[in-house]
């Protein structure tokens, strides 16, 4: 038997609708940064909102995908950053999605909290309009150390 050459994001660009593919593939085929690292977007399931960037390291998705909490790789740490785990914050992943090029995990959530550090909503509270960034967003509740 011949064997397969490896996957490529272009595969699954042109797969039909309901094409499946191994998950490892998969991930043996995205295009991970340099240190290992793919973005990773957090947007509430229910409303749509965007909530967050962060990083995902393939060990932080592979946890996220089998306990359904979110983990990130936090950058500033260098270690595995668990959503909420000290703020109660959590983000319970209701599923995850990957963009055409494979460069970028958008993951549903259902948000307890805020989303961000701040104790804001979400993360993108500083608006650019007319020359100048304008603070468009309250805390909810008081910032995380």
């Amino acid at each position: 038997m011949t064997p397969r050459p490896p996957l490529s994001m272009l595969d699954l660009e042109s797969a039909p609708i309901g094409s499946r593919w191994p998950l490892t593939g998969v991930l043996d085929a995205l295009p991970w940064n340099a240190d290992g690292l793919i973005a990773a977007i957090a947007q509430r399931h229910d409303t749509g909102e965007v909530l967050m960037l962060a990083w995902m390291n393939r060990k932080a998705l592979a946890e996220t995908l089998a306990s359904g909490q979110v983990c990130y790789w936090s950058r500033s740490r260098q270690q595995l950053w668990r959503k909420g785990e000290s703020s109660g914050h959590r983000q319970r992943l209701r599923e995850a999605r990957l963009d055409c090029d494979g460069d970028a995990v958008l993951l549903l959530v259902e948000q307890q909290g805020p989303a961000c550090h701040t104790g804001r909503p979400n993360c993108f509270y500083n608006a650019i309009r007319d020359g100048a960034v304008q603070i468009i967003s309250e805390p909810i509740q008081e910032p995380t150390p």
